[in-house]
């Protein structure tokens, strides 16, 4: 079992958040931002698996599971709720029961659901009622989603080995284990948002040192480059 890596992420309590630091987007942007939609939807992801999480703002989310060797893509968007086609201005601001998800499409020849599952935990602090970081309210709320049976022993089997381990000193783990259904993808502005966006002070106080922490834990699930 490879249970070494797992650390509880100490997060930077900043005045910034999520939900308040979008840039708005100007012409040459949103030109910018259907070209990159385009050529997703273009991407023949037929021959990946998929697997769901939420960790909080899906900026960040992105960006680590990006880093991963045998993912191929990665989606922001919306999961967990009930109303259809949420927005981000509805989601964001608490009025729907939805959280920010991510879609990742990997290859299981290269990296495990399981292993997955150990990036998801390792990356983010599960012990956060409906909080990660400065980013507070259920649309935030740590949620670990499963397709079949396999997928929810996975998850279950590996929280109760963090609960065995006492990894987060009795402190209860919160996330959710939910049964996936419906994902919506987000706007399109918000793919590739740590990328496109080096400068949005939430991406250089809370997502990129996020993510540089994530690196530091697990290098050898990183991709040649991700170093």
């Amino acid at each position: 079992m490879i249970f070494k890596s797992i650390f509880l992420s100490i997060f930077l309590l900043a005045s910034t958040s999520c939900q308040s630091h979008v840039e708005k987007k100007k012409p040459a942007q949103t030109s910018l931002a259907k070209k990159v939609a385009i050529k997703l939807t273009n991407q023949d992801l037929s021959n990946f698996e998929t697997a769901y999480f939420a960790s909080g703002c899906f900026w960040c989310v992105e960006a680590i599971f990006e880093s991963v060797k045998g993912v191929k893509e990665v989606v922001s968007g919306y999961s967990g709720g009930t109303e259809k086609n949420p927005t981000y201005e509805q989601v964001g601001g608490g009025m729907t029961s939805h959280a920010e998800a991510v879609k990742v499409y990997y290859d299981p020849k290269v990296i495990s659901f399981t292993a997955l599952v150990q990036v998801f935990f390792g990356s983010h602090d599960p012990t956060t009622l409906n909080r990660q970081g400065p980013d507070r309210g259920p649309q935030y709320r740590s949620i670990a989603f499963y397709k079949n049976d396999k997928e929810k022993q996975i998850i279950d089997g590996y929280i109760k080995a963090l609960k065995d381990q006492n990894v987060y000193d009795g402190t209860p783990i919160t996330t959710e284990v939910t049964k996936f259904t419906k994902f919506y993808d987000a706007e399109d502005y918000h793919q590739d948002y740590e990328r496109k966006h080096p400068n949005n002070s939430y991406i250089t106080n809370v997502s990129v040192p996020r993510l540089n922490r994530f690196k530091e834990n697990f290098q050898e699930y990183l991709k040649d480059g991700s170093h």
